[in-house]
Protein backbone atom coordinates (compact mmCIF):
# COMPACT_ATOMS: atom_id res chain seq x y z
CA UNK A 1 0.00 0.00 0.00
CA UNK A 2 1.14 3.72 -0.73
CA UNK A 3 -0.51 6.80 -0.95
CA UNK A 4 0.56 10.73 -1.29
CA UNK A 5 -0.32 13.19 1.40
CA UNK A 6 -0.54 17.10 0.38
CA UNK A 7 0.93 19.58 3.12
CA UNK A 8 -0.82 22.46 2.25
CA UNK A 9 -0.05 25.66 4.52
CA UNK A 10 -2.77 27.97 5.51
CA UNK A 11 -2.73 31.43 6.59
CA UNK A 12 -6.18 33.13 6.91
CA UNK A 13 -7.41 31.50 3.62
CA UNK A 14 -10.96 31.45 4.50
CA UNK A 15 -12.28 33.12 1.26
CA UNK A 16 -11.00 29.99 -0.98
CA UNK A 17 -9.50 27.08 0.95
CA UNK A 18 -12.79 24.98 0.63
CA UNK A 19 -12.76 25.52 -2.78
CA UNK A 20 -9.13 24.80 -3.19
CA UNK A 21 -9.73 21.54 -0.67
CA UNK A 22 -12.99 20.41 -2.59
CA UNK A 23 -10.99 20.18 -6.21
CA UNK A 24 -7.97 18.76 -5.04
CA UNK A 25 -9.98 16.34 -2.61
CA UNK A 26 -11.68 14.80 -5.51
CA UNK A 27 -7.54 13.30 -6.42
CA UNK A 28 -5.72 13.49 -3.59
CA UNK A 29 -8.09 12.43 -0.30
CA UNK A 30 -5.41 12.68 1.98
CA UNK A 31 -4.57 16.17 2.76
CA UNK A 32 -2.92 17.71 6.31
CA UNK A 33 -3.39 21.51 6.22
CA UNK A 34 -1.37 23.59 8.51
CA UNK A 35 -3.07 26.36 10.11
CA UNK A 36 -0.25 28.45 10.74
CA UNK A 37 -2.20 31.20 13.32
CA UNK A 38 -5.12 32.00 11.44
CA UNK A 39 -7.23 34.67 12.88
CA UNK A 40 -10.25 34.04 10.40
CA UNK A 41 -12.24 30.63 9.40
CA UNK A 42 -9.49 28.89 8.16
CA UNK A 43 -8.99 26.04 10.40
CA UNK A 44 -12.88 25.57 10.35
CA UNK A 45 -13.37 25.24 6.65
CA UNK A 46 -9.99 23.10 6.32
CA UNK A 47 -11.44 20.45 8.62
CA UNK A 48 -15.21 20.44 6.88
CA UNK A 49 -13.61 19.97 4.02
CA UNK A 50 -12.58 16.83 4.57
CA UNK A 51 -8.72 17.59 5.36
CA UNK A 52 -6.65 16.74 8.50
CA UNK A 53 -6.23 20.29 10.26
CA UNK A 54 -2.38 20.81 12.46
CA UNK A 55 -2.47 24.23 14.03
CA UNK A 56 0.18 26.79 14.68
CA UNK A 57 -1.06 29.04 18.08
CA UNK A 58 1.03 31.94 16.25
CA UNK A 59 1.88 32.58 13.00
CA UNK A 60 5.39 31.05 11.85
CA UNK A 61 5.41 31.15 8.45
CA UNK A 62 5.21 29.31 5.58
CA UNK A 63 8.62 27.20 6.72
CA UNK A 64 7.69 26.06 10.01
CA UNK A 65 4.46 25.17 8.44
CA UNK A 66 5.95 22.78 5.39
CA UNK A 67 8.04 21.31 8.23
CA UNK A 68 5.18 20.59 10.09
CA UNK A 69 3.01 18.89 7.83
CA UNK A 70 6.58 17.23 6.58
CA UNK A 71 6.37 15.86 10.19
CA UNK A 72 2.47 14.58 9.94
CA UNK A 73 2.97 12.89 6.77
CA UNK A 74 5.81 10.95 8.17
CA UNK A 75 4.57 9.67 10.60
CA UNK A 76 2.18 7.25 7.76
CA UNK A 77 3.63 4.30 7.16
CA UNK A 78 1.83 4.02 4.09
CA UNK A 79 3.02 7.88 2.73
CA UNK A 80 5.43 7.16 -0.16
CA UNK A 81 5.43 10.67 -1.28
CA UNK A 82 4.29 14.17 -0.28
CA UNK A 83 3.02 17.56 -2.78
CA UNK A 84 3.40 20.54 -1.20
CA UNK A 85 0.50 22.78 -2.38
CA UNK A 86 -0.88 26.63 -2.02
CA UNK A 87 -3.89 27.15 -0.42
CA UNK A 88 -4.76 30.29 -2.20
CA UNK A 89 -5.64 28.57 -5.67
CA UNK A 90 -2.64 29.12 -7.67
CA UNK A 91 -1.93 25.44 -8.23
CA UNK A 92 -3.37 22.91 -10.76
CA UNK A 93 -4.36 19.59 -9.11
CA UNK A 94 -3.32 17.74 -12.40
CA UNK A 95 0.06 19.15 -12.88
CA UNK A 96 0.58 17.82 -8.81
CA UNK A 97 -0.88 14.51 -10.24
CA UNK A 98 1.66 14.34 -13.14
CA UNK A 99 4.57 15.12 -10.86
CA UNK A 100 3.56 12.57 -8.49
CA UNK A 101 3.10 10.15 -11.54
CA UNK A 102 7.01 10.72 -12.47
CA UNK A 103 8.07 9.34 -8.73
CA UNK A 104 6.22 6.35 -9.00
CA UNK A 105 7.67 5.78 -12.33
CA UNK A 106 10.69 5.77 -10.79
CA UNK A 107 12.09 8.46 -13.06
CA UNK A 108 12.67 10.57 -10.06
CA UNK A 109 12.84 11.02 -6.57
CA UNK A 110 11.89 15.23 -6.06
CA UNK A 111 9.85 16.58 -9.18
CA UNK A 112 10.16 20.45 -8.96
CA UNK A 113 7.61 22.53 -10.67
CA UNK A 114 8.49 25.00 -12.79
CA UNK A 115 6.30 28.00 -14.82
CA UNK A 116 9.37 28.68 -17.03
CA UNK A 117 9.22 25.62 -18.99
CA UNK A 118 5.85 26.07 -21.27
CA UNK A 119 4.31 29.16 -21.84
CA UNK A 120 0.74 28.97 -19.98
CA UNK A 121 1.96 31.09 -16.66
CA UNK A 122 1.51 34.74 -17.39
CA UNK A 123 4.56 36.43 -15.61
CA UNK A 124 5.32 39.97 -15.22
CA UNK A 125 8.17 40.86 -16.71
CA UNK A 126 9.77 42.50 -14.02
CA UNK A 127 8.72 39.28 -11.59
CA UNK A 128 9.96 37.09 -14.37
CA UNK A 129 13.26 38.84 -14.30
CA UNK A 130 13.44 38.67 -10.61
CA UNK A 131 12.54 34.73 -10.93
CA UNK A 132 15.08 34.32 -13.14
CA UNK A 133 18.11 36.34 -11.25
CA UNK A 134 16.87 33.96 -7.83
CA UNK A 135 17.44 30.74 -10.09
CA UNK A 136 20.65 32.33 -11.42
CA UNK A 137 22.02 33.26 -8.01
CA UNK A 138 20.86 29.64 -6.82
CA UNK A 139 22.24 27.48 -9.74
CA UNK A 140 25.87 29.53 -8.83
CA UNK A 141 25.70 28.45 -4.92
CA UNK A 142 23.92 24.59 -5.08
CA UNK A 143 24.98 23.47 -8.80
CA UNK A 144 21.16 23.08 -9.79
CA UNK A 145 20.26 24.27 -12.87
CA UNK A 146 16.53 25.46 -12.05
CA UNK A 147 14.74 27.29 -14.02
CA UNK A 148 12.52 28.35 -11.41
CA UNK A 149 13.81 28.40 -8.01
CA UNK A 150 11.51 29.38 -6.00
CA UNK A 151 8.11 27.32 -7.10
CA UNK A 152 5.81 26.15 -4.37
CA UNK A 153 4.82 23.23 -5.79
CA UNK A 154 7.03 20.12 -5.06
CA UNK A 155 6.94 16.61 -5.17
CA UNK A 156 9.39 14.50 -3.09
CA UNK A 157 9.44 10.72 -2.29
CA UNK A 158 9.62 9.64 1.17
CA UNK A 159 13.34 8.85 1.14
CA UNK A 160 14.23 12.38 0.40
CA UNK A 161 11.38 13.71 2.70
CA UNK A 162 12.75 12.39 5.88
CA UNK A 163 15.93 13.86 5.35
CA UNK A 164 14.81 17.52 4.55
CA UNK A 165 14.53 19.78 8.13
CA UNK A 166 13.88 23.13 7.09
CA UNK A 167 14.86 26.19 9.68
CA UNK A 168 14.06 28.92 7.67
CA UNK A 169 10.76 29.71 8.85
CA UNK A 170 9.25 32.55 6.41
CA UNK A 171 9.60 32.60 3.06
CA UNK A 172 13.40 32.19 2.45
CA UNK A 173 12.25 28.36 3.14
CA UNK A 174 12.16 27.62 -0.46
CA UNK A 175 16.14 28.48 -1.26
CA UNK A 176 16.75 26.32 1.69
CA UNK A 177 14.76 23.54 0.18
CA UNK A 178 17.08 23.62 -2.76
CA UNK A 179 20.16 24.11 -0.91
CA UNK A 180 18.97 20.93 1.35
CA UNK A 181 18.27 19.09 -2.22
CA UNK A 182 21.87 19.95 -3.58
CA UNK A 183 23.32 18.48 -0.37
CA UNK A 184 21.08 15.30 -0.49
CA UNK A 185 21.80 14.73 -4.41
CA UNK A 186 18.21 12.77 -4.95
CA UNK A 187 17.40 12.22 -9.01
CA UNK A 188 15.55 15.11 -10.00
CA UNK A 189 13.57 16.64 -13.03
CA UNK A 190 11.66 19.84 -13.16
CA UNK A 191 8.02 19.82 -14.52
CA UNK A 192 6.23 22.39 -16.68
CA UNK A 193 3.49 23.61 -14.32
CA UNK A 194 1.14 26.79 -15.07
CA UNK A 195 0.61 28.86 -12.36
CA UNK A 196 -3.07 30.78 -11.93
CA UNK A 197 -2.42 34.42 -10.66
CA UNK A 198 -6.08 36.10 -9.87
CA UNK A 199 -6.58 39.45 -8.38
CA UNK A 200 -6.80 37.38 -4.82
CA UNK A 201 -3.73 35.23 -5.33
CA UNK A 202 -1.80 38.58 -6.30
CA UNK A 203 -2.78 40.29 -3.05
CA UNK A 204 -1.69 37.76 -0.95
CA UNK A 205 1.58 37.13 -2.90
CA UNK A 206 5.09 38.21 -1.59
CA UNK A 207 6.83 41.51 -3.23
CA UNK A 208 9.32 40.95 -5.68
CA UNK A 209 11.73 43.29 -2.97
CA UNK A 210 10.49 40.51 -0.34
CA UNK A 211 12.01 38.07 -3.36
CA UNK A 212 15.61 40.23 -3.56
CA UNK A 213 15.51 40.14 0.73
CA UNK A 214 15.65 36.34 0.72
CA UNK A 215 18.06 35.94 -1.44
CA UNK A 216 20.16 38.36 0.76
CA UNK A 217 19.51 36.61 3.58
CA UNK A 218 20.41 33.11 2.35
CA UNK A 219 23.83 34.10 1.41
CA UNK A 220 24.76 36.29 4.21
CA UNK A 221 23.75 32.77 6.30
Amino acid sequence: MSRVWIVMPVYNEAAVVGEVLAELRRTFPHVVCVDDGSSDESARICAEAGAVVVQHPINLGQGAALQTGFEYALQDPEMDCVVTFDSDGQHRVVDAWDMVERIRSGEAEVVLGSRFLDRRTNVSALKRLVLRTAAFFSKLSTGMDLSDAHNGLRALDRGTLSRIRLTQNRMAHASEIVNQLADLRPRWVEHPVQIVYTDYSRSKGQSLLNGVNILAELFVK
